[in-house]
């Protein structure tokens, strides 16, 4: 199973990297740094290679510690959603393309991802994306303004199958608090997953959030995919082979 973006909460006691930035935020549970990765190695083809030296520029943000005006970015009034953890990008390009009226800004500090998402970019002509090759989580402190995105989406984020990194699994309270408070009232958190207990844990955080509501009508609490998620070649072969997949689709309180 691969789960390229990889997103999670640093385990200091395991990674010699984590703790060691000062006045970094803490999980308040676990002291850790909260951040939405882990980066990892990956090759990057001479398409990507060539897209992030043409296209970067146009599309790439810099990350600064200034709010964003989302108008000045996109060249326009729209709703805009915010993705973390893109991976290789494919499904990011098709939604952007299924929701035309809508702009997306993309997190992913996993290089041949952004590589990857510039290149359908530039082949696709997409104008409505925009990436942070960045941390989600300091993108979100610092350039998203409160009350802001129309929607968040969190698609097959990294697992941690073993019960003792559960506690890097990205869906925990503290982050999902602070989603909340970077939608708008009636903006939407869209998280899929193809492990079962993953779900289970993020239905139970999501549930507890008194500021969301729960979009869903099935009786299970999990929600139908929505038609702009397309279905990803990952996906179909776990599908084809009898995995599941869970959507959560809840709502901020108005």
């Amino acid at each position: 199973m691969s789960h390229p973006n990889d997103p999670g909460v640093d385990d200091p006691s395991e990674s010699p990297a984590a703790g060691t930035d000062e006045g970094a935020e803490r999980h308040p549970k676990y002291g850790a740094r909260i951040r939405s990765f882990v980066v990892r190695p990956g090759r990057m083809g001479t398409g990507q290679v060539r897209a992030l030296a043409e296209l970067g520029p146009a599309f790439i943000l810099p990350f600064k510690p200034a709010p964003m005006d989302y108008a000045a970015v996109f060249g326009r009034q729209a709703p805009v959603v915010l993705e973390i953890g893109f991976g290789m990008g494919a499904a990011t390009a098709q939604i952007a393309q299924t929701l035309p009226d809508h702009d997306f800004i993309g997190c992913e500090v996993h290089e041949p991802g952004v590589g990857a998402l510039l290149k359908l970019i530039g082949e696709r002509e997409i104008p409505n994306i925009r990436i942070f090759q960045h941390d989600a989580v300091e993108v979100l402190d610092s350039m998203i303004p409160p009350g802001s995105l129309a929607g968040v989406h969190i698609y097959f984020p990294d697992p941690w199958h073993k019960k003792r990194h559960h506690k890097r699994r990205l869906v925990q309270p503290p982050f999902i608090a602070k989603l909340v408070k970077h939608l708008a009232p009636g903006g939407y958190l869209h998280l899929a997953t193809d492990w079962e207990p993953y779900a289970q844990q993020m239905l139970e955080v999501l549930s507890a959030d008194p500021d969301l509501e729960n979009t869903a009508t099935r009786p299970d609490g999990y929600a139908d995919k929505p038609d702009y998620r397309p279905q990803t070649k990952f996906e179909h072969r776990g599908l084809k082979l009898g995995h599941g997949v869970w959507d959560l689709v809840f709502r901020r309180r108005g």
